[in-house]
């Protein structure tokens, strides 16, 4: 039987910028966190595991944690969830709520390579490496210790280049942030687009 990925959807954020919280952000009629919960779910992630902290979510099916100290960045909320994943998840695939066109075939990428043998993996995008990314186990207490401010995982993954297996999933979705109202325009713009291919 294959180890479980459990999914970390990172939604703490107030959205200064925006005006509101990014999870509550409404982009062709569903809220940021729904899409994202989506994104983790049909990706194969389970379970799936949301950070919240700017504003309290009513969501169902899935694991939510409250981090306390959402204002000082995205590395508490990444300890929030790695410190609630259940223990018999093997690793974690981390995904941002406010990169909505990331495509679910880019966490089966990653799941996929855990099961090669890959206990870090990073989507890529024309090579260049961005979200979600995998974590295994091994690696959690340290990129606990490593996670302050906005950084995320990036200081662990900066650390170790070594152990990053990078994989290319440029023709999956697009690692968009939407940090203000123009971006939010450009992505609900760019739904309305033929989708990218979807190939496992």
């Amino acid at each position: 039987m294959k180890a479980h990925v459990a999914g970390i959807l990172l939604a703490a954020g107030a959205g200064r910028r925006l005006g509101q919280p990014k999870a509550l952000v409404d982009l062709g009629g569903q809220p940021l966190v729904t899409r994202g919960i989506t994104l983790l779910r049909d990706g194969g992630a389970a379970p799936v595991i949301v950070v919240t902290g700017a504003t309290a979510v009513d969501l169902t099916g899935v694991i939510t944690v409250h981090n306390p100290h959402w204002p000082t960045g995205m590395g508490s909320s990444l300890a929030a969830g790695l410190a609630t994943a259940p223990d018999d998840c093997a690793a974690v695939v981390v995904a941002l709520v406010d990169q909505p066109l990331v495509g679910a075939t880019a966490v089966r990428r990653l799941i996929a390579a855990f099961h090669a043998g890959a206990s870090v993996a990073v989507a890529a995008y024309g090579g260049q490496p961005r979200n979600p990314v995998l974590l295994g186990r091994e690696h959690w207490a340290e990129v606990t210790a490593l996670a302050a401010g906005d950084a995320g995982a990036r200081a662990f993954l900066r650390a170790h280049p070594e152990l990053v297996t990078l994989v290319e999933c440029g023709d999956t979705g697009r690692p968009d942030d939407i940090d203000t109202s123009e971006d939010l325009a450009r992505i609900t713009g760019l739904l309305t687009e033929p989708p990218l291919s979807n190939r496992p």
